[in-house]
């Protein structure tokens, strides 16, 4: 029998469309939560029709980011729409605004409003730049997150066109911090929950303000706080010296295997640099520990060093080396080239981040599944991505709608 999931109970109304409300209703849903997707009717969440089609408003993106989720379609602009909202509200635990700030208010649905009916209510708002500061109003798409926070380093080449450059900062700035929406709809999903219990103990509801932008730079936080900190540091030992070139060192590089594969290498601390050491039979590379007493040594700089490394690891296939490492206790892992290496890989094929299953509309598809096991259960989609509307009437039913109304709602194109 499959546990049960850890939202089950919970009820999420959802008003969005593209990623970043669309990421963290999913991430609610696949918790176990009833998230019921409100859509205006005709349009919807344009997702479906966007980024490439499997089949008919079937697009990949949609079929991953609105599993597990029910669709209402719902004109809220109008008192009989309103009303059903209102009623749908009462069933709720959870809402979440994925669109422009303000948006929610000028339809008569933001939080004040749902807040004098339920004060309990926890509302969600993400979105790129969030629901306050001078760039609230500003529509964005994924990657104007990542150029808010300094994550994508640029430069103007001959043509005079604007490339894409590696980042030189130290620690490599933000560009550690991933997408803009994946990374605002983790963080506010994290938050959501911790609301609930707070919920659960006290009877308060909650106002979250999620932004894209800013969490690139909570996930970047090492270049961010290295590069605000710098003129403070007085002891720069394990760090990369002044004028070096990222991804310089020896002991912390990606090297090519045998098989034209990769593995990174992350022997830093002298216990693995020892180890690794006697395990190709090259003591005398050892040498002493980091000879200004820090705890690791990356050997920056050290050409001569990566020369042989490179060496040593073209003696051997990518699955020898990590044969090594896991009978060894070596810090080596594979370092593969595009996803479609990923479906070979046998730890990965072990998890469950990789998910095969199959569409009723648009057939065999493969999810990105969940980088988090619970109960040592199996995840699974449970609803596969609905079509506009797709439960209107479902959804009307358990509201209390008999037939007639209903029908009243779809004739007045309220629903």
């Amino acid at each position: 029998m499959t546990a049960p999931g850890l939202l089950d109970g919970i009820r999420v109304l959802e008003v969005a469309v593209l990623f970043n409300g669309d990421v963290l209703g999913q991430h609610l849903a696949d918790l176990g939560a009833d998230v019921v997707k409100i859509e205006s009717p005709g349009r919807g969440d344009y997702l479906r029709d966007m980024l490439g089609q499997i089949g008919p408003h079937q697009s990949p993106a949609h079929l991953q980011v609105n599993r597990n989720k029910r669709s209402i379609t719902l004109d809220v602009r109008g008192d009989a729409g309103r009303e059903v909202f209102w009623r749908l509200l009462d069933t709720a635990d959870v809402f979440v605004d994925g669109l422009l700030a303000g948006s929610c208010d000028r339809m008569g649905i933001g939080y004040e409003a749902q807040r004098q009916r339920k004060p309990a209510i926890i509302y969600c708002h993400c979105s790129g730049f969030g629901a306050t500061g001078p760039y609230a109003a500003v529509p964005t798409h994924g990657q104007m997150m990542n150029a808010l926070a300094g994550s994508i380093s640029l430069a103007t080449d001959d043509e005079g066109f604007v490339r894409v450059t590696p980042n030189e900062e130290l620690m490599s700035g933000t560009s550690g911090g991933g997408d803009g929406t994946a990374a605002a709809a983790v963080h506010a999903a994290l938050r959501t929950a911790a609301a609930l219990v707070r919920r659960d103990r006290t009877g308060m509801g909650a106002y979250l303000d999620a932004a894209g932008a800013d969490a690139v730079i909570a996930q970047g936080w090492i270049g961010a706080v290295y590069g605000w900190n710098e003129h403070r540091l007085t002891d720069r030992r394990g760090l990369r010296p002044a004028g070096t070139p990222p991804q310089s060192s020896a002991r912390y590089q990606y090297y090519a295997t045998a098989d034209e594969r990769f593995v990174l290498f992350c022997a830093i601390e002298h216990k693995f640099w020892q180890r690794f050491c006697a395990e190709v039979g090259r003591p005398e590379l050892t040498g002493e520990a980091a000879a200004d007493g820090s705890p690791i040594e990356f050997a920056h700089g050290d050409g001569g060093l990566r020369h042989t490394l490179q060496a040593i690891f073209r003696s051997r296939t990518q699955a020898e080396w990590v044969q090594l490492a896991i009978a060894a206790d070596i810090p080596i892992g594979p370092a593969h080239q595009g996803v479609g290496a990923l479906r070979d890989d046998p730890h990965l094929a072990s998890r469950q981040i990789l998910l095969e299953s199959d569409h009723p509309q648009a057939g065999a598809f493969t999810y990105v599944g969940s980088p988090v096991i619970v109960d040592g259960e199996p995840f699974r989609v449970r609803r596969p991505a609905p079509a506009l509307g797709e439960h209107s009437r479902e959804l009307l039913d358990e509201l209390g709608y008999d037939a007639d109304a209903i029908e009243r709602l779809r004739t007045d194109g309220v629903v």
